[in-house]
């Protein structure tokens, strides 16, 4: 490759504004490809977005009426003793119902005891100390997952605890429900789950998905925000890395702090930090 003569450090075959020119051109290239179900696109979709999730919950739970008072994208629930989740979308409805909203591509990421855990995490941090647990919210856990993972060809797969001996539902207020992302047919679910798998707003058959795709796809604002997203991702996957490279040289024993943390690329403090918690 020719090296043009252009101001900026160079690095290898090309400088650092080159480099910048190029992963912004590759980030464009990434941002028209996005679909409502790589959940990353999703999440910063429905970021703040109460209008886009009613949308999605009235047609995948079948309630016209359902109102969301407000939702929240990449909620961190935390474990302090074992694994804690990140939920794609925690809304809440105007009865209380807490529902969380996971986008899978993978069928392995949508499994089945995964449903169970997220609902279990969502349970532990819903009531206060001393609550009694009957105050305990209605929850849904829904997959929207872009194969029909159950194999039975159905769009909608409800999953409810019951009575084995007579069928009746135990009714603990407690809801699973996948969502067949393969599926396609002239219902509301069908249009729906096509418009998941568009690329082009233009395609899509929802107005109120179609304007907030068209927003950070098309618009000068969105496309900066979905770039900005996006360096966000690669910063947060090196510093990954770097975490991972740290605690295999701490399970290693070698090395000290101070070296680990200028192999790893990390400050002292948070290699020390790591320490401390396998340790623990």
């Amino acid at each position: 490759m020719e090296i043009r003569k252009r101001k900026g450090k160079q690095v290898g075959r090309l400088t650092v504004t080159e480099q910048i020119d190029q992963k912004h051109q590759e980030d464009l290239q990434r941002l028209r490809g996005f679909r409502l179900l790589d959940d990353d696109f999703l999440t910063k979709c429905f970021e703040g977005d109460t209008a886009s999730i009613e949308l999605v919950l009235q047609i995948v739970l079948e309630k016209p009426d359902l109102k969301v008072l407000d939702v929240r994208t990449q909620v961190f629930v935390e474990n302090l003793l074992n694994r804690s989740v990140r939920l794609d979308i925690l809304a809440t409805d105007s009865t209380g119902a807490k529902l969380n909203v996971e986008v899978q591509r993978s069928d392995k990421g949508a499994g089945r005891k995964r449903a169970r855990y997220n609902s279990s995490m969502m349970d532990a941090n819903l009531l206060k100390k001393g609550e009694d647990f009957d105050r305990l919210p209605e929850t849904w856990v829904i997959f929207i997952t872009e194969n029909d993972v159950m194999g039975k060809g159905l769009p909608l797969y409800p999953i409810e605890r019951c009575f084995l001996g007579t069928g009746e539902r135990f009714e603990d207020g407690s809801h699973i429900l996948y969502v067949n992302g393969a599926y396609r047919g002239d219902t509301p679910i069908g249009k729906l789950m096509h418009d998941f798998s568009c690329t082009d707003a233009a395609d899509m058959y929802y107005g109120t998905l179609a304007d907030r795709v068209r927003f950070f796809k098309e618009s000068k604002e969105g496309i900066e925000i979905m770039c900005r997203a996006m360096e966000d991702m690669r910063n947060q996957t090196l510093k990954e890395g770097a975490i991972n490279s740290a605690k295999r040289m701490l399970a290693d024993g070698i090395l000290t702090l101070e070296k680990i943390a200028e192999y790893a690329g990390l400050p002292l403090d948070e290699v020390k930090k790591l320490k401390a918690e396998r340790t623990a």
